[in-house]
């Protein structure tokens, strides 16, 4: 299947690697259909391209990569989204990206995207009471930044 994008132009889509949203995403409820793919060989940021949408388009990555110890509790979402039988699930933060200023890039660790990698759906998880937030800095300040800083 061919897929039109405002940033990708077109592109060659495996039907199966559909993405469904039932719940869509904050913000973005109109949004239901996603294709993932990788944004460079190797890379550990992916692209999630809205197929209702051809502008919208996010990065996303596994936010362990990033803060080994991030964890979410996925039980409600289990069973509201009725995925029995422990399925296969991949889990994806938001990331940011500050035109102009990559070294800035932060992860939103209080919006989740949890994938159930068996039915291809995906929910948005949002994690109240919490003490992650929305602008995780994915890159650690230079070691120069850091002299100045202490000078």
């Amino acid at each position: 299947m061919k897929i039109e994008t405002t940033r990708f132009g077109e592109i060659e889509i495996e039907e199966e690697k559909i993405i469904t949203m039932p719940l869509g995403l904050l913000g973005f409820p109109e949004n239901k259909r996603f294709v993932l793919f990788q944004h460079k060989e190797n890379s550990p940021f992916f692209w999630y391209q809205s197929l209702d949408d051809p502008g919208l388009a996010f990065v996303i990555t596994n936010p362990i990569l990033f803060k080994p110890d991030y964890q979410v509790n996925s039980e409600a979402v289990l069973r509201d989204m009725k995925w029995f039988d422990e399925p296969a699930l991949d889990l994806f933060v938001i990331v940011t990206i500050p035109q102009g200023r990559p070294q800035d890039m932060t992860a939103n660790l209080v919006g989740p995207i949890l994938v159930n990698l068996d039915t291809q759906e995906a929910v948005q998880m949002i994690i109240a009471d919490t003490s992650y937030t929305h602008k995780y800095p994915l890159l650690e300040p230079r070691a120069e930044n850091q002299e100045q800083r202490v000078s």
